[in-house]
């Protein structure tokens, strides 16, 4: 019998691919529901009508009134009854509902995720109603084309994918909780001191993203660098210069130094080993989404929300896979073959998919990234047309990425030759490839660097003819920017793929963090310090990550989303019970900082910066961990340098890479 039946999508260009996909024709009808464009497909003897969202048509918001805390009660509600800047949403909601009467079935076809299931759930139930539920079905694809479209469509599960809706649904509840309760907190407290219009913003995975910018930064402003020598040499044979490496990377003393230097300059030294061994680099697994945006970074200076706006462009295209995945595996299920012989019709990258097709290299190199929804990033072999510069960029890295991890290993010959110059040991090293393998595919992105030396005899004669020693410093660990801090909250797992990168978005925004070099602001030290001392599970990240993996349990049907939003509301009730308590001293701390002034006169301050200082010390936190780190330091300084405490205080402050804390104190003790 046929049947009518309602498809909705993620965004408006999705619409247009699964309708043009879908229709037995190839030309389904245009239609317009008020100023929202919809589709009409035949297939077989059913009508189709698929329309678009555009997001979450459904939001979070507090039931009841009053800007306070702590709040527990929440209903999910129309998004354009919440925000002006929302009330477009409006008119793609009344399509929808206007659209669902009289159908006979519903189909969510958004990104198979948990913000897509979630986004088509609430439209279904709130927008359509719950009868709607038992009649709807969901469409997974992880490409945009039209074959992986039909077969999606054929293949579709008979009920909504309810526990993966569950996780949505509850990730979203936690983080409401978290982020309305907490930000009211820090926000009233200030406000009861001054009159400071803007919210003071914090949440369950910013909280620990701030922290880890926060603990690197006061390890870099407390770091005392530690002096070393490393030594540098020279041999000319047959009128070319080669480098000699020393043994030892580096050494701890300057008399040692200049013992190597007394031993070796001038000398000649003889050949004592030879070894020579084939070196196989295997090809790099395609992209996840972690991997692309850090590439990206590398190579374009481009942050990880440009680059994941680029791919999901891209993705809408149909010219790449879902993005967002973490996977680094291409399954068998995949046409490489058919992907390949596409491909090998771009110009671009004809001659190198030709050579991979002939040499019937069909499986991809899988990396380590599993992800339950979707394969690695790979492109889907349709040709691209007017691509931004950026789109471009983005897509020719998962092109040559994809086809670098069907490739041969590179290969390369190393040679060490090891040269005893009375006594001490030298390496001379040499790099030869034999074959580039994927690395020939992917050399845009990546440099295989040959070291020529020349042929040596064991027993022969090597003059050093120039040797050198150079003191050198340690250096802080580099600041974060926005990829590593991304990778830093991957390696942590706390936030998803589809999260990191807004998070940090939301730290600028808030002020939090400036730089493209990452430095936290005052505003977000402070907001550290006082959550540090009031509330500390806020910024481990035990809470955050112990919340993932029960999202996680959620979505593989494992485990209750009541019980986990029960279980959020108990951890949270204690911590602002807490914050109440302290809502006086929060908010003098936090005004104070705001107005840029010094602790109160009350309090124990700190002898170089005015902010409070801990007890049985004259320094503040930052400037007692320096202090103890000026010390420490001294004695690795006088093992070095026999360096007296004033001669190593005066050279110290002019050291490149002494940190800002400890040069203050250190200002303050020579007066």
């Amino acid at each position: 019998m046929p049947s009518r039946i309602l498809i909705i999508t993620e965004k408006p260009s999705s619409a247009r691919k699964i309708a043009y996909a879908l229709d037995d024709s190839g030309s389904p009808r245009n239609a317009k529901y008020g100023k929202v464009s919809f589709y009409v497909a035949d297939r077989g003897d059913d009508e189709l009508v698929v329309v678009s969202a555009v997001g979450h048509l459904y939001s979070i918001e507090q039931e009841g009134g009053g800007w306070t805390y702590p709040v527990f009660g929440i209903k999910w509600t129309p998004t354009y009854t919440q925000s002006k800047r929302a009330s477009y949403t409006k008119q793609y909601l009344d399509a929808i509902t206007g659209l669902a009467q009289n159908m006979d079935g519903y189909v969510s076809a958004c990104d198979y995720d948990q913000e897509g299931s979630l986004i088509a759930y609430n439209i279904i139930k709130h927008g359509i109603g719950d009868k709607a539920l038992v009649k709807s079905r969901r469409m997974l694809y992880s490409t945009l084309t039209t074959k992986e479209l039909v077969s999606a469509w054929g293949s579709m599960s008979s009920s909504l994918d309810f526990p993966v809706i569950a996780a949505g649904k509850a990730r979203h509840e936690a983080d409401w909780l978290f982020g309305i309760n907490l930000s009211r907190a820090l926000t009233i407290s200030a406000r009861s001191f001054i009159d400071y219009k803007k919210v003071l913003s914090i949440g369950r995975v910013q909280g620990p993203a701030l922290k880890f910018v926060y603990d690197l930064e006061q390890s870099v402003q407390s770091f005392i660098p530690i002096p070393y020598w490393k030594v540098s040499a020279e041999t000319v044979i047959d009128g070319i210069t080669y480098s000699l490496e020393y043994e030892k990377p580096r050494l701890e003393r300057e008399v040692h130094a200049k013992d190597v230097a007394d031993a070796c300059r001038g000398k000649t030294g003889k050949a004592v080993e030879i070894k020579t061994e084939e070196s196989r680099t295997p090809p790099p697994p395609p992209f996840n989404l972690g991997d692309l945006q850090r590439e990206a970074y590398r190579h374009f200076k481009m942050n990880p929300s440009a680059t994941l706006e680029a791919a999901e462009k891209l993705y809408l295209g149909a010219y790449i896979s879902y993005p967002r995945t973490e996977s680094n595996k291409i399954p068998p299920s995949i046409d490489v073959k058919d992907i390949l012989e596409n491909l090998s019709k771009n110009p671009v990258y004809m001659v190198e998919v030709k050579e991979l097709i002939s040499q019937k290299r069909f499986r991809s190199r899988p990396g380590k990234g599993d992800d339950p929804a979707h394969p690695a990033i790979h492109p889907t072999g349709q040709k691209p047309r007017r691509l931004k510069p950026e789109e471009q960029r983005i897509y020719d890295l998962i092109v040559r990425r994809f086809l670098a991890s069907l490739g041969k290993p590179l290969v390369q010959l190393k040679t060490d030759v090891t040269v005893d110059v009375n006594g001490h040991l030298f390496f001379m090293r040499g790099v030869l490839t034999q074959r580039q393998g994927w690395a020939q595919v992917y050399a845009p992105y990546y440099m295989s660097k040959d070291q020529h030396i020349p042929e040596i005899k064991k027993g022969q004669d090597i003059p050093v003819t120039k040797l050198s020693t150079r003191r050198q410093y340690t250096k802080p660990s580099p600041r974060y920017n926005a990829s590593s801090l991304v990778r830093k909250m991957e390696q942590e797992k706390i936030g998803t793929k589809a999260t990191r990168s807004n998070i940090v978005d939301t730290l600028y925004y808030r002020g939090y963090i400036k730089g493209q070099s990452i430095f936290v602001s005052e505003l977000g030290e402070k907001i550290v310090e006082t959550l540090e001392r009031y509330c500390p599970e806020i910024i481990q990240v035990k809470l955050t990550r112990d919340l993932e993996e029960e999202l996680e349990y959620i979505a593989a049907g494992n485990k209750d989303a009541e019980t986990v939003f029960s279980d959020v509301v108990a951890e949270l009730k204690p911590i602002l019970t807490k914050f109440k308590e302290n809502e006086i001293q929060i908010g003098r701390s936090m005004s104070n900082t705001i107005q840029n002034k010094p602790a109160e006169e009350n309090i124990a301050c700190c002898k170089i910066c005015g902010h409070e200082r801990v007890d049985t010390s004259v320094f503040c936190h930052r400037h007692h961990v320096a202090y103890a780190n000026i010390e420490a330091g001294y004695q690795q300084w006088r093992y070095a340098l026999g360096y007296q405490w004033l001669e190593y205080l005066e050279k110290l402050v002019k050291v490149s890479g002494s940190g800002n804390y400890a040069k203050e104190i250190i200002t303050d003790i020579l007066g």
